[in-house]
């Protein structure tokens, strides 16, 4: 089973005044294309723009920095949820909702995309639909229809649609006024992976903040689950694999460290380096363990179900502490002497192992 599963950084698609989009392309980084997974970034610079659009695939957005303003309308609603979001904050967007995104601050915004494209028209790529612009959806229909849908003049549709040379991603003039976000739109929407409580904290190791429909009830309409995990320096995250036939799509924030993947028949896989910027996804029971440099490591994975569930295979909750010892000397063909050495190790350690 030959497969590339080497870590890529995205490919720059479009880049203004205003910022930038960035995606992960399946030619690429083919796992995207068997996984059905997207990936992308948008960067938006001091009072940047990325105008109302739809897409085909939902989606979990996840700040990775600065700060702005989301605007959200969900299908069928009267209003629009208008969101200020952060660093750290992370938003499950079902595919069909219109999304705008805007920067009023000195430093960038960045914001990472990573979805379900399962159902959509390119698998391992979003297609995102613009209302607005030379390639927005009213771009195609001609001024008639464009009139008699939205009640205008032709001449005044033509000021509306066909006038407009400004892409998704626009600067915005200073003195331009934009909706003022509301605290209580984020209830139920947005949850901050940076300070949420923790639901692993080991002392040295790392910790993580996950993802599911009981912090964040809109993940259950993605279908995805998602976490954050910070690894100390020179910690070890668990040899482990999810158990319910899941992939695992993985951004290093920043830091860096190794990485080695085991599949089919004992073969590794994968043994590289990873750094911030770069995506990997690791095949559906594939075994994958990282350790961290000196610097520490962070990442954001999304995992296609939205109550994973994992199997690790050292620690304290590994399989090997549920499997009776007499299986464990058979299995290794080993002395009950060396079974207990092998049961007595990594009794209260959990998923992450401090270094020496």
């Amino acid at each position: 089973m030959e497969m590339d599963l080497a870590p890529k950084a995205p490919k720059g698609l479009y880049a203004g005044d205003g910022g930038s989009y960035s995606s992960w392309a399946p030619d690429d980084l083919p796992m995207l294309r068997v996984a059905s997974i997207g990936a992308a970034k948008l960067t938006l610079n001091s009072r940047g723009f990325a105008a109302p659009s739809y897409s085909d695939s939902s989606k979990v957005a996840y700040v990775l920095q600065g700060s702005g303003v989301c605007g959200l309308t969900v299908p069928e609603a009267t209003t629009e949820k208008v969101i200020k979001i952060k660093e750290g904050d992370a938003l499950a967007i079902p595919f069909g909702f219109v999304t705008w995104w805007f920067n009023p601050n000195d430093s960038d915004l960045a914001i990472l995309f990573l979805g379900d494209t399962s159902k959509g028209h390119r698998p391992g790529q979003f297609t995102d639909f613009h209302l607005t612009g030379p390639t927005g959806i009213f771009a195609g229909f001609t001024p008639e229809f464009v009139s008699r849908a939205w009640d205008l003049s032709q001449s005044d549709v033509s000021k509306l649609v066909h006038d407009q040379s400004n892409a998704g991603i626009v600067k915005l003039k200073v003195g331009q006024k934009m909706p003022e976000p509301s605290d209580k739109d984020r209830d139920g929407l947005v949850v901050n992976c940076l300070e949420a409580p923790l639901d692993v904290d080991i002392k040295g190791g790392g910790c993580v903040v996950v993802l599911n429909s009981k912090n964040l009830p809109t993940v259950e309409s993605v279908g995805l689950g998602a976490d954050l995990v910070r690894l100390h320096g020179g910690a070890m995250c668990s040899p482990g694999f999810s158990s319910d036939s899941a992939y695992q799509v993985t951004y290093v924030v920043r830091g860096s460290g190794r990485v080695q993947v085991v599949g089919v028949d004992g073969k590794r896989v994968l043994e590289t380096k990873v750094s911030g910027g770069q995506l990997f996804i690791v095949p559906r029971f594939f075994v994958v363990s990282k350790i961290a440099d000196p610097e520490g490591m962070e990442w954001f994975s999304i995992i296609t179900t939205p109550n994973p569930v994992f199997s690790h295979l050292a620690g304290r909750t590994s399989v090997w502490k549920a499997i009776s010892p007499e299986v464990l000397e058979a299995a290794f063909d080993t002395t009950p002497e060396l079974e207990q050495l092998f049961r007595s190790k990594r009794t209260s350690d959990e998923i992450f192992f401090p270094p020496k």
